[in-house]
């Protein structure tokens, strides 16, 4: 039994509306055992949202601090944590609708390749690009999951390993310098693994800087709903779901913006 799988079920029920991201992902991807939480990407529309929130409701959740599940804050990036028990398990679940690093056109091709699953969860290359994250953790996760990509160019793009690196090179060495204006280390084939390794190392530092730097301009721009957030939750806290919901939308207007602005330079 997978709670998130059957949660995820319950989600997609009678349409498409969330496919399943971050460590759910990878344990799919059978590169991990075991994640303590799920997250879902959403489709960006209101009865996605209504549906899950009902689904939601009807396994007793609460809000976490993050911003209302509604359209408005999940069209400016936001994300939206809930959590339920079921039997001993505390399951936590996180929801947004526009992951980070990932385009406009990828997220309608990602829609288009998950209608027929039954399961739906994001491929290798997405899953990557969602992992680089500021958690040294998950550039080991980014580099295995360029193991498993089909395309050679792909594993170029993404590869954490300098040894696979070389051997892709050796195999694709054209491919290799015309991805390089994509991925600058790239072109430091010629001279030799330890610089190759050097530059590895300081592309991930500065993925992981650009990515604390988004994350922080969310702190800032939550801290007056972060203060408001203790009275919320008790107010909230013996409400049914939608109701609490309503409430928390109507106290963040005003208090959570619903755009944040961040450069990753």
């Amino acid at each position: 039994m997978n709670v998130y799988l059957d949660l995820t079920r319950e989600l997609n029920e009678g349409r498409l509306r969330a496919v399943i991201c971050s460590g759910q992902a990878v344990v799919l991807h059978r590169l991990a055992i075991l994640s303590k939480d799920g997250d879902w990407i959403l489709r960006e529309d209101q009865e996605a949202l209504d549906h899950v929130l009902a689904v939601l409701e009807a396994r007793r959740a609460r809000y976490r601090f993050g911003a209302p599940l509604d359209l408005r804050w999940m069209s400016g990036g936001w994300s939206s944590h809930f959590e339920f028990r079921q039997d001993s398990l505390r399951v936590r679940t996180d929801f947004f609708a526009r992951p980070p690093r990932i385009s406009a056109d990828d997220l309608v091709k990602m829609w288009e390749e998950m209608e027929e699953r039954e399961i739906p969860f994001v491929g290798a290359k997405l899953l990557a690009e969602m992992k680089k994250t500021n958690r040294e953790k998950d550039y080991a996760v980014i580099g295995e999951l360029a193991r498993i990509m089909p395309d050679p160019g792909e594993q170029l793009l993404y590869s954490r390993s300098a040894l696979d690196l070389i051997e892709l090179h050796r195999q694709h060495p054209e491919l290799a310098r015309r991805l390089a204006s994509g991925r600058p280390l790239l072109v430091h084939f010629d001279e030799g693994r330890q610089r190759l390794e050097e530059a590895l190392d300081a592309e991930r530092r500065a993925l992981i800087h650009a990515n604390e730097r988004r994350l922080q301009a969310y702190l800032d721009a939550s801290r007056d709903w972060y203060e408001a957030w203790p009275e919320m939750a008790r107010q909230a806290e013996f409400l049914p779901l939608r109701e609490a919901h309503a409430l928390l939308c109507e106290r963040a207007s005003g208090l959570l913006p619903e755009r944040v602005s961040w450069s990753a330079e």
